[in-house]
């Protein structure tokens, strides 16, 4: 899912320059101008940084997008879901539908071998609920780190600076749940 021509429009509207929102967001310049000529989509976190700086709801940023199917949604029998780039080496899949009417967003986080996600750092009284279908993954979480495998969990307050790192040789697959939906 493209975005970058709907927030380069938003932004020119509002007669910012990239620079402009680069600061206001914490999104890197160069990610930013990645994102406005689709040579990437972003990250959730992202999309949200921008959509706050933009003082405009996240759903704005989806209005007219460019969908590339083949590269960014899955199909499956029943529905299509969408797949953020999270980092190099993550991407998120977002495992339900309408997402912005739910309290809490399923995710599934596949992290390749030596891989890890971008920092995170939620608003407060955010919560995730990470259950680990396979592979072994550490997640950072303040100054503390936790070593889950297959089948393990962990429940956190997602406002604390977070990541999960792979440190295994196969693709690691875990679920996240976070919420109350994180925008």
């Amino acid at each position: 899912m493209y975005i970058g021509p709907r927030i380069k429009e938003l932004r020119e509207a509002q007669g910012l320059k990239l620079i402009d929102l680069a600061e206001k967001s914490g999104v890197q310049i160069a990610t930013l101008s990645r994102i406005e000529h689709m040579k990437m989509v972003g990250s959730l976190e992202s999309h949200m940084a921008i959509a706050k700086a933009l003082e405009v709801d996240i759903t704005a940023l989806y209005t007219n997008i460019i969908k590339k199917e083949d590269l960014l949604s899955l199909k499956t029998p029943k529905t299509m879901t969408d797949l953020f780039v999270g980092s190099e080496k993550s991407s998120y899949e977002i495992l339900t539908s309408k997402i912005f009417s739910k309290k809490m967003m399923p995710i599934l986080l596949k992290i390749e071998p030596n891989g890890r996600t971008n920092n995170e750092h939620n608003r407060p009284g955010t919560e995730k609920f990470i259950y680990v279908l396979d592979g072994k993954i550490d997640i950072k979480i303040k100054e503390e780190t936790f070593t889950l495998g297959k089948n393990n969990t962990l429940y956190f307050d997602a406002s604390a600076d977070h990541y999960i790192m792979n440190k295994g040789t196969a693709v690691a697959k875990v679920i996240v749940i976070a919420t109350p939906v994180v925008l």
